[in-house]
């Protein structure tokens, strides 16, 4: 170690699947840190429930403690890495760590979707730092393309593929033409789906997600809570295959826009051209695309997940905060968080095309009280096709609408799903205007 080197302590809080990764990745290129950026990178204290899994990923037993009290209370460490998930004792790990003076770095999306708020001021009023790229999109360095490579962009739209489970399930279903539950019980056997797939499946995880992006895109504060979520359950085999019939792919995508009337922000099950980039992300890979008024569409494609992408992500934090810490005068505070500067956008405000899949009553005259809902709501139908799923007494009719209100909709349903025509509405899906995505950049001359 050169006599410059400054030796910069880590305090890491879980050791499971990610907290693993960082420490193997730490371990393994620790020298190469040393001689590139004069930076001895050491994890001082490890905590975990079991003293073996620190043995198992080479620490030694005088770094490890079960309790994360010993990590944050340790005068020597100067980032504290926070990998346990969920708000406690997460919220307390980040309070304790940011009053002693620590920088915190985090994948903690479910946290930091809905308080960063309030920690970010606490971060600047102790003047340190939270860092959080991993906790948007694994491997994918799209934090730190939004806060330093695009900053000199008014960002118009960040729309993205953020959860792998559903991109998974979702890219299976096209292959090989099965159902959600189906394909669901088999990410669940194989890992890439949880016990309780509930928060990547209705979409909270990629809520959480793309809370902190367009927060970070737009200089303004959106949470989870405001941002409109549908997950993929209803999506079919069925819905599908008409899809890709019609020149679609179904995704569940995590929108932002910066639009006229506030910030559009949402994640559902949506249908976009087969000829988007997005459409082309399959298996469990994330994407996230990106408009800048003057760059125009970028995108970054990598894993969204897994061991040692996330530990990546969480490094290179690391890493940046190790660099100024090792020069004088350290890193900046954490600036003020934003307030509320723009306002948000209703989900009932959205203007867009409907696919919509009924279940009806296989009988002359059935689709004319049917059109009348419609009609009598402002939705426009441009095209209609029956399939030839049924068994006599019932079939699956599919109709494409003109660009329709998200309210004008849900009133339509609501009246649809009370008329005896109707045995079910088995599936409403939007229909993206991914043109209107790029709307405000620059012509590239």
């Amino acid at each position: 170690m050169t006599s410059s080197a400054r030796t910069v302590n880590v305090g890491l809080i879980g050791l499971g699947t990610v907290g693993g990764g960082v420490a193997r990745v730490i371990g393994r290129h620790r020298e190469e840190y040393l001689s590139a950026y004069g930076i001895d990178l050491r994890i001082k204290r490890a905590c975990a429930l079991e003293p073996e899994r620190a043995r198992e990923l080479g620490l030694p037993d005088e770094a490890f403690t079960p309790d994360w009290h010993d990590v944050v209370a340790d005068p020597d460490i100067d980032i504290v890495i926070e990998l346990i998930g969920g708000e406690h004792p997460a919220t307390e790990i980040f309070e304790a760590a940011l009053t002693s003076g620590k920088h915190v770095v985090s994948a903690n999306k479910a946290l930091l979707g809905r308080h960063v708020e309030r920690l970010g001021r606490l971060a600047s009023e102790h003047h340190v730092q939270i860092r959080c790229e991993a906790a948007a999109g694994g491997g994918i360095p799209i934090v730190n393309a939004l806060e330093h490579a695009l900053v000199g962009n008014e960002i118009l739209t960040v729309a993205g593929i953020l959860n792998g489970t559903t991109n998974y399930i979702l890219s299976r279903m096209a292959s090989e033409g099965l159902d959600f539950a189906e394909v669901l019980a088999d990410a669940q056997r194989l890992g890439y789906a949880e016990a309780d797939p509930t928060a990547d499946v209705d979409g909270f995880d990629a809520a959480s997600k793309v809370a902190i992006l367009s927060s970070i895109a737009f200089h303004t504060r959106v949470t989870t809570d405001d941002v409109f979520q549908e997950g993929i359950r209803n999506v079919s085999a069925a819905d599908i295959e008409q899809a890709a019939s019609l020149g679609y792919t179904v995704k569940l995508l995590g929108i932002a826009r910066n639009t006229a009337d506030g910030v559009d922000v949402r994640v559902h099950p949506t249908m976009i051209p087969s000829s988007h980039m997005l459409a082309g992300v399959n298996g469990a890979m994330n994407a996230v695309y990106v408009v800048g008024d003057a760059v125009g569409e970028t995108m970054f494609y990598g894993a969204g997940a897994g061991s040692f992408p996330t530990a990546s992500a969480v490094v290179g934090d690391v890493l940046e905060l190790a660099d100024a810490i090792s020069h004088t005068p350290g890193p900046k505070a954490e600036i003020e968080p934003f307030g509320r500067v723009l306002p948000l956008r209703s989900i009932d405000e959205l203007a867009t095309r409907y696919y919509i899949r009924l279940v009806v009553v296989d009988r002359v005259g059935t689709l004319l009280p049917i059109m009348d809902v419609f009609a009598r709501h402002n939705i426009s139908i441009s095209q209609i096709n029956q399939l030839q799923d049924g068994d006599g007494s019932r079939c699956s009719v599919v109709l494409l609408t003109h660009t329709a209100s998200e309210r004008d909709m849900a009133a339509a349903r609501a009246e649809l799903e009370a008329l005896d025509a109707v045995a079910s509405v088995a599936s409403i899906i939007r229909i993206e205007d991914v043109d209107a995505w790029a709307e405000g950049a620059e012509a590239n001359e």
